[in-house]
């Protein structure tokens, strides 16, 4: 056999035995500490939440199809896990409520310089229902900015600053 052939069998071989390596999905949709339970989300900004926020952002992911191929399975495993740490709508409530109003502090400023969603996400038109217009952005500020003012106005104001990291 000539070594192109070889080398085009090995890696057949390859692809199609990475195909039996399964990340775990994100499907649990457990929504006992959603943000929903706490705080207002008009149906203009939970539309807007669900296309281009929570496939990252919570505990239920829409997968596309070519989440069931690897290495694309295994890159957006990883892609969202790191999303939910960052950041997890689903589970928002669990934590501190100066770590929350700091998280919808990080929305406004990630949404306004556009590094939300991530252009990976979006490229290609992929995903392209989460790509927002500067009116979805405004929205999405307007409201993040509105629950911190909540906030403000319902807990002392030394409830709401992030410790110091040591």
């Amino acid at each position: 056999m000539r070594k192109t052939t070889k080398l085009l069998i090995a890696f057949a071989v390859l692809f199609l035995g990475i195909q039996a390596i399964r990340p775990e999905k994100n499907v649990s949709n457990d929504q006992t500490y959603d943000i929903s339970k706490k705080y207002t989300i008009p149906d203009e900004v939970n539309d807007i939440l669900k296309v281009a926020c929570n496939d990252c952002h919570s505990n239920y992911t829409r997968y596309p199809w070519y989440a069931e191929i690897q290495p694309a399975a295994s890159w957006l495993a990883s892609h969202v896990n790191d999303g939910k740490k960052k950041l997890n709508y689903s589970e928002l409530l669990k934590r501190p409520i100066a770590v929350q109003n700091h998280k919808f502090e990080e929305t406004i400023e990630m949404v306004k310089e556009k590094e939300m969603p991530l252009a990976s996400y979006t490229y290609l038109g992929l995903h392209a229902d989460a790509k927002l217009t500067d009116e979805q952005r405004l929205l999405l500020t307007t409201w993040a900015q509105a629950q911190m003012d909540m906030l403000k106005a319902t807990y002392p104001a030394d409830s709401l600053v992030m410790p110091k990291r040591r």
